[in-house]
Parts: structure tokens; C-alpha cells; sequence
């Protein structure tokens, strides 16, 4: 954070802690019960009434921040973005859990800078834990420096996945099971569960060994894949190729064991 690098984009960092943390706090106090719906147009309902709760927020308060950065409007995109700075933003990460009464929601806010994230902030409101990194400058929790695991073999290691999207074109829906059960024969433990960016703050901070996702929008893994980069975690497609917002697989580990998750994943 700024104290370890003193840069314009160090102070920008702590500003856009300061706005995902309100937002954070407005998500936080519509959680509790469980939403129920009999529809697919009730849950979309119901999800961008969060959404929008939390965007109220971001909005205006990151637009005042970098007033020439242009937003990205629907979280669910992919691909690479047009030159110049965007915020990628995902208002309530993990929606559905949110609706559910399940703690594994989060508000996050990228800042992409011709298509490379330069900064990053993850907010758990549940757990008030925040997690930040800033391009050359580490990943952290709360301001504590954050580390991949030193884990070295595939078969001592904690891997886990997530779907990219309920309507998902079905050879990768196909592909997510293949993969699952390539890993259940290599891997120790293998857990599966959305969001992908609490997966991913997981690998930055050593928790869990792997991660891997087919498809995937931008504001699922750029957060993660600056957090984890900046703990020291490779980062790849599934084939070991290097990842960009265009790439159709993504893979984070832990340095030592990324050649054996690869392998496993090209089964």
C-alpha cells in the first residue's frame, strides 16, 4: 500500500479502499436473510438491487478519482479492453451467495491501465478484511504483505475452481467436469464454490495451492490476477500460455507447482 511505495497510484489505492469499503458497508447491511424468488427474472431482480446499491456508491466516488478513466458497464464481459484507463468494477462479487445468506461475497474495484491492472481492491464487509495490491509494489491484507504457498508437489496441494456463469456454453461446462476429476486423481483436496476472486485471495495469501477457471469475465480474475502476480504466484492459461482478459482458461499457483497443474489440466 502507499506506505511501502510512495507513487500517484499508491494514494490513488487508499482512496479506492475508502470508497469499496462504503460500499462494502451498504451490501453489509442488506445481508442476513434469505431472498427468495420462483423466477429467473425475480433473482436478476433481486441481484441488481445489490448491485445497484453498491454502484450508487462506487460510481460517482471512483469517477471523481480518475475522471477520464472510462467504466466498464456489465460485469459478466470479457475480452481485452480499448487503449487507456478503465475501472473494472464487481459491485457485489459473489451476488448470489449474498442472496442466500452465505458469507462469500465481496466488492471489488480494478483499475486497468491499457489492459494491465495496476491496482486492485478486494473488500470481504463480513470479515472487514481488505485485500489490496499495487503493480511493483506486493499484495497485502490489511496492510499485512502477502505470499504464495511454498508448496512444491500437486499431490500435497489445496486446488479449487469455480463456474464461470449458470448458462455456460456447455463443451465448457464439459470441459469444468473433466478438469474436476483430473484433479480429484492429482491434487490433495479440490474445492469448487463461486466467487473466483475469493479463490484467488486465497492463493495470494498461501491458503490454497491452485486455481483454474475455463472462460471467465474480467472483473472475476483481473483482481485476483494482480493479487496473486504481486504475492509471487504464477499466473497462465490452463495450456501454460501467457494469460490476458482474452484467453479462454486461467490458471494461478504457486510457483513450483504450476508445470505439474498444467499438466494435470491438459489431460
Amino acid at each position: 500500500m502507499s506506505e511501502t511505495l510512495q507513487t500517484p497510484d499508491a494514494g490513488l489505492l487508499d482512496q479506492t479502499v475508502a470508497a469499496v469499503r462504503a460500499a462494502g458497508s451498504a451490501l453489509r447491511e442488506r445481508f442476513g436473510e434469505v431472498v427468495r424468488y420462483q423466477t429467473r427474472e425475480e433473482l436478476m431482480r433481486a441481484l441488481t438491487v445489490n448491485d445497484d446499491t453498491a454502484l450508487n456508491i462506487l460510481r460517482p466516488r471512483l469517477t471523481s478519482l480518475r475522471p477520464a478513466a472510462s467504466w466498464v458497464e456489465d460485469e459478466l464481459d470479457g475480452g481485452a479492453l480499448p487503449p487507456g484507463e478503465w475501472w473494472v468494477v464487481d459491485p457485489a462479487e459473489g451476488n448470489v451467495n449474498h442472496l442466500h445468506a452465505l458469507p462469500e461475497w465481496a466488492v471489488t474495484a480494478t483499475l486497468v491501465r491499457d489492459n494491465q491492472p495496476v491496482l486492485t481492491v478486494v473488500h470481504l464487509p463480513l470479515t472487514d478484511q481488505t485485500y489490496t495490491a499495487l503493480t511493483g509494489a506486493g499484495a497485502h491484507l490489511d496492510g499485512r504483505p502477502l505470499h504464495v504457498s511454498q508448496t512444491a508437489d500437486l499431490g500435497l496441494g489445496i486446488v479449487a475452481t469455480s463456474q464461470a456463469r449458470p448458462d455456460e456454453d456447455d463443451n465448457v461446462v464439459r470441459r469444468v467436469g473433466s478438469s474436476i476429476t483430473a484433479m480429484l486423481f492429482d491434487a490433495l483436496v479440490v474445492r469448487t464454490a463461486v466467487p473466483a476472486t475469493l479463490h484467488l485471495t486465497n492463493v495470494a495469501a498461501g491458503r490454497i495451492d491452485a486455481f483454474w477457471q475455463f472462460a471467465g469475465a474480467r472483473a472475476d480474475l483481473l483482481p485476483g490476477a494482480l493479487l496473486v502476480t504481486e504475492a509471487g504466484g504464477r499466473i497462465s492459461d490452463a495450456q501454460g500460455r501467457p494469460w490476458t482478459p482474452q484467453s479462454h482458461s486461467f490458471l494461478a499457483t504457486a510457483p513450483d507447482i504450476h508445470a505439474q497443474a498444467v499438466a494435470t489440466l491438459s489431460r
